[in-house]
Order: structure tokens, then sequence, then C-alpha cells
């Protein structure tokens, strides 16, 4: 389903207490499948309540490269107004913390 130049990575973050994915997870994850020699994100998916939740976030993030975190967390703050967007961003940034360490 995926070539082989491309990792799985898990990016994760604590959401408010009052938030629905903190009931149901403990805390927000995003899913990435990045291509390792390019840094484009492939697929893409997160701990939502809501099936559309996923689809957008996903929207937002597959065929853009996880280095130009700034520019998705500009597109993030514009787009994405549900209660885990702050979430979202950390999750983000921790991802690429990962990939980051890969190299």
């Amino acid at each position: 389903m995926f070539k082989n130049d491309t990792v799985y990575i898990i990016g994760d973050a604590k959401t408010s207490s009052n938030n629905p994915i903190t009931q149901k997870y403990n805390a927000f994850f995003i899913a990435l499948v990045v291509e390792r020699s390019t840094g484009m994100i492939i697929d893409a998916d997160c701990s939502a309540t809501v099936p559309l939740t996923s689809a957008f976030v996903k929207s937002i993030l597959i065929y853009k490269n996880i280095q130009d975190y700034e520019e998705l967390c500009a597109e993030i703050q514009n787009r994405y107004f549900g209660s885990s967007q702050k979430a979202l961003t950390v999750a983000l940034k921790n991802a690429l913390i990962k990939y980051n360490s890969l190299k």
C-alpha cells in the first residue's frame, strides 16, 4: 500500500479535560505516513470523535511537507476551529520532531 521510502509517525498532545477526544482517548493523536526522503505527507488520520474531523484534518495535511510546519499551523489556525485546534498543532510539532530524528 505504501512505498518503501515511507515511515509511519505518531504525534501526540494533551487536550482539555472537557474535550470529547480526552474522554475517549485521553490525548489527541495524529498518524502520518511520510516519505522519508522528501517529508511529503502521503496519508494522515487523527483521534477524532467525529469522522468528518479526521477527513478535514487529512485534507489539510495530505500532500503537504511536514517540514513546512509554520505554513501548516497557519492553515490549521485559519481553517480548523474545533476544540482541539491547539492540540493538533502540538501533535504536528511532535510528529515533526520524530521525523527530524530519523535523519
